[in-house]
Order: structure tokens, then C-alpha cells, then sequence
């Protein structure tokens, strides 16, 4: 049977999903509105449509052409927004480097990536100077010198800095309209084993994400949104996956935007409080962070909302949050997901019980977004019942997933297989559509014949007032197969002596009430100074079972 195809006047534009439109609204409508960067620099969104032709100006007189990547390694700032969209407006492809990977890898990542233009920031010089010889494919290098920082000494042969080479630049630029299939962005994603993997995203994928974005935080009645309202500051590395796509939300809103630069405590802080900062996002371990920095001691965060990814939110440090009144609930996503999938945001019908009740529903992974494809199945592709109970692997299909790992056909046929992109994530979904992660296949524990959840004994022991952090790991046990051993970082001050019986007693008071099974009482409590995370702010796992392995 044919298709009835619709035909197109020859006239008619075909209007390509490209991320040069997104800007359309908020250059009509929000030209006054202010950008800020670490509370000294101030911008509007007329300097900013100024600067992103002057940026492309710029680098098409270094040579970048459609097709060219072009790397960046610097701090959340007004120069990273600019990079998101001239890059790409331009046909080419916006490289953001993780500068916090090792030396090495970043190496791998920038030839991996043919990187033929690197934008590099003074802090990162050093790094640059002791790798330049071994970059295979860079050929043009950008200085950002920023007011205030000292260069050392290099040999670096930098072709412009980047404040100077946007004066000398035109404040127009004619971008082209091309294939919305066309990549414009890469970014390496770091696993527990082998090299970082290079995921990528076509223009087409980040115009659906922004919008469904949209879609998705307007559709709460009240709480857990982002609007034209608020004031927007991120605290994910713009490195790590376009920082959640939640810039590229909140310049087609036409909000103002906040960009602190590098994580201070107390500057974080200080621009919440001075810029009226009321969206964030983060992983746990910052927002903990900034709940325990004395600056925040004094500081109304009643307006404040924060989306927590990047790992679970334990509810004992939602509990805190709440207790602060900020609007905290969980989102989940990976990078190779683009990455949003899914947001706690309460149901309009069903209020919370009570704390309690409400502490629970804003800790759980939430609800799938529009346009996602989720189900949980087991290891033969098999849908598992939505009864709460019922667990398997997360498997999506979505128009903004990564088609594949960059150069890398086994790993991506891997992750595609049976036609749906694999998470590594075991969740559960209830009758009410809410998904909730039990753990990632690589962290589930076996104790007993049982599975048991790191990330729920997790979630319990911080629950105990003296506990600050808490990793839970398996190690290998001759009796049971694994054992969960429980790493706790105690509240600096407490009042109370907390010993590894107190931390077993309070588990156990759950298990007694059938909330977790006895064998995810934890037998041994090790107390630790801190725990090691990855370059993103993530429990690093793989790292704390090597440490403790014994």
C-alpha cells in the first residue's frame, strides 16, 4: 500500500529542525534580559547574539568549515553558552571536553574526536602544554584569558585569544540552513573499564529535547517547574552532556542566566542569594555540598528548585533539602540519553500523605517525559509487569538517544541491541507510571541467594541524623556470595558518638518491617574522611570496591 506522502509547494520552506532556531524567540522577545558570569560580568541576550556571530565570525577566518570539530575546555561560563550555539550553527562540531579526566584522556578524547581547533582557558594550560605534541589532529589553538588568572609559562602557539578575536570580528554572520542530521555536538562518556566512549548528537535530537524539556517542566500545577520566571544557574559542568540540555532551555525562555564559572562553595552561594537564582540542577554530592557550606547557613532557599541527577537522590538529603525549603526532586537520564528521561514531578491528583510520603515520590526516578519509549525487561527482552514490584533492565527508544558510540561499531551494537538503547539501569515501574531504580546492573548485590539494592541501603542509612555520605559497596563473602559493606561519612559536629552497631540497628529497624531484606543489613561499617567521586560528582564505585575489596 502506498503512503500518501505530503507534497511541498516549491516555495514553501521546509523549515529543518536546526539549533540556529531555537533562537528565534529569544532574540524577538527577551533582547534586555541579563546573562551574568560569576556575579562580575553582565550581558544581554543582544550582546549574546552579537558575540555568537562574532565567535563564528571568528573561527571561519581560523578555517573551521562544516564538518570542523572544534574543542572546548573551560568553566561554566557566558563563553561555553556562546560555543553551544555558534559551533554548530555553523555546520560544525562542538567538542565539550571533560576537564576532569586524566591527562591521558583527555589526550585520547581530543584525537579520538579529530579535534582541529582547541579553545582552551588559563587554568587548563598546563594540561595543554605537557599534551600538545602528542595531538594528532589539532591544528589551531584559542587562548581565553580571563581577567584575573596568571598564565604560566608555555609554548603553546596560540592563533587568537578568544576576547580579541571577537572584537576584531563582524557582528553578523549568515548561518546556513543544512541537514538536521548533521552532528553538532560530541561529548566522552567514562565507564567503569576500558577507554571513555564518544556519544553524539545530530541538531534535530537537541531541538526535540529542548522542546520536550520545555514540555515537560511547564506541566507541573505547581512546583517542580522551570518558566519564564525564573532565574537560572547550572551546577553541572557544561561538559557533561550540554549540562543536562538545560541551557538550551533556558535561552529559548529567555531567562535570565547565571553562570558561576568554577564551583566555589561560597561563591555558588553568594550568586543564589545576590542574582535570585530560583533553577539549578546538580548531582547529590554538590547540593549536599552547599547545604553544609556556613554561607548557606543564613541563606533564604525557600524559591530555590533543584533537579538532582547523576545518581539517586537519597532521601535523607532530600529530607534536609525540604527542611530548607527547596524545591528538590530527581531527574534521570545518561549521556548517552541526551539526557533527560525522566522527572519526580507530584501528581496533580494524588498529594503526599505526608513528609514522609512526600520525601518518597520526589526521591523516585519519576515519570517517563513525552515522546520517551521506556519499558523494564528481562534478559530475554521480556516486559516486566508495572506493578512496583516487578524489576528488569531499563530499555528506551527516544528522537534524542545517541545512534552509536563514535568509531566504535561493537560497543554501539551492544548498546542497541533488540532495538532499543540499554541502560544497565534494573528499576521498577508502579501502577501509577513512576520508575524507580533499584541499581545498575554492575552495583547490584547478590547476598543470600538475594538481590540487594546499594542504592535503597543507601537511601536508609542516610536517613540517620549523624550520617553526612554513604556509598554502599559488595564485596566478595565465602558464606553469603557478597555482603553489602557500608562506607559513612558522619556529620562534622554531631553531637552523638555513632558507632557501626547504631548504623546496623537503624537498618535493621527497616528490615524488621519488611521495607528491606535482613540480608541487607549491612555486617561491616567502615567510617571514612570522604568518598571518592567521579569527574562529573558521581559515587565512584568501581574505585571504593577496589579500595575495600578486602
Amino acid at each position: 500500500m502506498q503512503h500518501a506522502v505530503s507534497e511541498s509547494t516549491q516555495s514553501a520552506y521546509a523549515y529543518p529542525l536546526l539549533v540556529k532556531h531555537l533562537l528565534h524567540t529569544p532574540f524577538t522577545q527577551a533582547l534586555d534580559q541579563e546573562i551574568v558570569y560569576r556575579g562580575d560580568l553582565r550581558m544581554t541576550y543582544r550582546d549574546l547574539r552579537e558575540r555568537i556571530a562574532r565567535l563564528a565570525d571568528g573561527l571561519s577566518k581560523l578555517g573551521v568549515r562544516q564538518g570542523t570539530t572544534v574543542a572546548m575546555m573551560d568553566w561554566d561560563s557566558h563563553r561555553y553558552l556562546e560555543s553551544y550555539f555558534a559551533v554548530p550553527m555553523m555546520g560544525a562540531v562542538l567538542q565539550t571536553v571533560n576537564v576532569r579526566l586524566s591527562q591521558a584522556e583527555i589526550l585520547y578524547t581530543l584525537n579520538h574526536a579529530g579535534a582541529e581547533v582547541l579553545v582552551v582557558h588559563t587554568d587548563f594550560l598546563p594540561v595543554v602544554e605537557a599534551m600538545k605534541d602528542q595531538l594528532e589532529t589539532v591544528r589551531t589553538f584559542i587562548w581565553i584569558d580571563e581577567k584575573g588568572s596568571v598564565a604560566p609559562a608555555h609554548t603553546i602557539p596560540f592563533a587568537a585569544e578568544y576576547e580579541q578575536m571577537l572584537a576584531a570580528s563582524a557582528t553578523h554572520y549568515e548561518f546556513p540552513d543544512f541537514d538536521e542530521n548533521t552532528r553538532a555536538t560530541t561529548f566522552y562518556t567514562t565507564g567503569t573499564t576500558g577507554l571513555p566512549k564518544g556519544v553524539y548528537f545530530s541538531h534535530r535530537q537537541l531541538v526535540l529535547h529542548t522542546i520536550t524539556g520545555m514540555a515537560a517542566f511547564a506541566s507541573p500545577v505547581s512546583g517542580q517547574r522551570f518558566h519564564r520566571g525564573d532565574v537560572y544557574m547550572p551546577i553541572t559542568p557544561m561538559f557533561h552532556v550540554h549540562a543536562w540540555g538545560i541551557p538550551f532551555i533556558a535561552t529559548v525562555l529567555g531567562v535570565k542566566q547565571v553562570y558561576p564559572g568554577r564551583y566555589v562553595p561560597d561563591r555558588l552561594v553568594k550568586l543564589i542569594r545576590d542574582e535570585g537564582v530560583t533553577f539549578s540542577h546538580c548531582v547529590g554530592t554538590i547540593l549536599h555540598m552547599l547545604l553544609v557550606c556556613p554561607d548557606a547557613a543564613g541563606i533564604d532557599l525557600s524559591k530555590w528548585k533543584v533537579v538532582i541527577g547523576g545518581g539517586a537522590l537519597p532521601q535523607g538529603l532530600a529530607r534536609s533539602a525540604l527542611e530548607r525549603g527547596i524545591d528538590v526532586f530527581a531527574g534521570y537520564g545518561m549521556s548517552e540519553t541526551c539526557p533527560l528521561l525522566s522527572l519526580a514531578q507530584l501528581s496533580p491528583t494524588e498529594a503526599p500523605k505526608d513528609l514522609d510520603d512526600e520525601v518518597r515520590l520526589r526521591c523516585k526516578t519519576g515519570r517517563p517525559l513525552p515522546l520517551v519509549d521506556l519499558r523494564i525487561v528481562d534478559e530475554e527482552m521480556r516486559d516486566q509487569p508495572s506493578d512496583g514490584r516487578a524489576s528488569g533492565e531499563i530499555v528506551v527508544r527516544t528522537p534524542w538517544l545517541t545512534q552509536g558510540y563514535l568509531k566504535n561499531p561493537e560497543a554501539s551494537a551492544e548498546l542497541w541491541q533488540g532495538g532499543y538503547l540499554h541502560t544497565q539501569d534494573i528499576a521498577s515501574i508502579d501502577t501509577q507510571g513512576y520508575l524507580q531504580i533499584t541499581d545498575r546492573i554492575k552495583d547490584v548485590i547478590k547476598s543470600g541467594g538475594e538481590w540487594v539494592s546499594s542504592l535503597e541501603i543507601e537511601s536508609l542509612i542516610s536517613q540517620h541524623p549523624g550520617v553526612s555520605e554513604v556509598a554502599v559497596i559488595g564485596v566478595k563473602d565465602e558464606k553469603w556470595g557478597e555482603r553489602p559493606v557500608a562506607l559513612v561519612v558522619l556529620k562534622p559536629g554531631y553531637e552523638l558518638p555513632v558507632s557501626g552497631d547504631d548504623i546496623r540497628k537503624h537498618v535493621l529497624d527497616f528490615s524488621e518491617t519488611g521495607r528491606i531484606s535482613k540480608y541487607a543489613v549491612p555486617q561491616v561499617v567502615k567510617f571514612v574522611d570522604e568518598l571518592e567521586k567521579t569527574s562529573v560528582g558521581k559515587l565512584n564505585k568501581k574505585r571504593l570496591r577496589e579500595r575495600f575489596a578486602a
